[in-house]
């Protein structure tokens, strides 16, 4: 019996024409169809053997995959609280990017309902995705196409700061962890909405509401540790006193250059949050760190 050493699945979203831009490889891709079951045995006879029925079906989209240069468009989509058409195939030639339409292929709509971006120094830039099917999986027509993927659009890390200001109307300015430990994950609260008088149909997803949180983790700095004249590292003091007030505050994630990477230059996200937990570790002769978590105050904003 032939044994296949894994396949190129490849999970994208419809672009323009018949193209589909890829989200996420094989590295971490699941696929999950599920026969959705409740007990059809008679209430009145005892001793039986359970006799489930189906009485939907769902699928859902897991995924881990480098973090091409798609932040943007994938937050836009999320926050658009809109199914989008997804397609998952097996590809081949000059970076797996042309669909086989193999027997396994099937297309439909789908929610992203979750989302996490790990943005990393020197180490590769992550994403995590999941995404909840809604209605029908349909085979894949013989025009569908993935986009070419330009391996340039990978990076091996992203100089991403989080920016935080101190209330919720000045902008934020002030640098307060480094990407080496800097994470953002949206997720989007579904319902099932299908009809309850059909048995065995396609699961319906209706979205309900939207919430996000940032984690991040940075070194405790001294008081005369600053970057220069244009973007000093917000402290650990800094953090207390916004974590005392107990109030939204502004913030941003953006791309960085200047002095140790914390001069902001083009913004990828933004919004308001409120400090939700405060950790200081300092250990005997090892470096003291502060890890924040933030929890979001209303929508975020993505960068036009």
């Amino acid at each position: 019996m032939a044994t296949l050493k894994g396949q190129n699945l490849r999970i994208g979203i419809e672009g323009s024409g018949s193209e589909f831009y890829v989200v996420a490889m094989s590295t971490g891709c699941v696929v999950t169809l599920t026969n959705n079951t409740e007990s059809g045995t008679h209430k009145d006879v005892l001793g039986l053997a359970d006799q489930p029925i189906v009485v939907s079906k769902s699928w859902t989209l897991q995924a881990d995959s480098l973090n091409v240069v798609d932040a943007g468009a994938l937050l836009t989509a999320i926050k658009s609280m809109q199914p989008l058409a997804v397609m998952f195939d097996e590809t081949s030639t000059t970076n797996n990017y042309a669909a086989q339409h193999a027997t396994f292929a099937r297309k439909g709509s789908a929610y992203f309902n979750d989302l996490t971006f790990n943005f990393n120094d020197r180490e590769n830039s992550t994403k995590s995705i999941q995404m909840t099917g809604t209605g029908e999986l349909s085979t894949v027509a013989t025009g569908d196409i993935y986009e070419k993927l330009d391996q340039n659009a990978y990076t091996k890390g992203q100089f991403v700061r989080l920016f935080l200001s101190s209330d919720n109307t000045a902008a934020p300015a002030a640098v307060i962890g480094a990407a080496r430990q800097l994470s953002l994950h949206v997720s989007v609260t579904l319902e099932n909405a299908t009809t309850k008088d059909t048995e065995g149909d396609w699961q319906v997803m209706e979205p309900t509401a939207i919430s996000y949180d940032i984690s991040t983790t940075a070194l405790v700095r001294g008081n005369d540790d600053t970057t220069g004249s244009q973007v000093a590292a917000k402290g650990l003091a800094d953090l207390e006193t916004i974590y005392q007030n107990g109030t939204p505050v502004k913030w941003k994630i953006a791309n960085t250059g200047g002095a140790n990477n914390r001069v902001a230059s083009s913004t990828i996200v933004s919004g308001s949050v409120i400090i939700q937990t405060l950790t200081i570790n300092g250990p005997n002769r090892q470096d003291a760190t502060y890890s924040a978590n933030l929890v979001g105050y209303g929508l975020y904003e993505v960068a036009a």
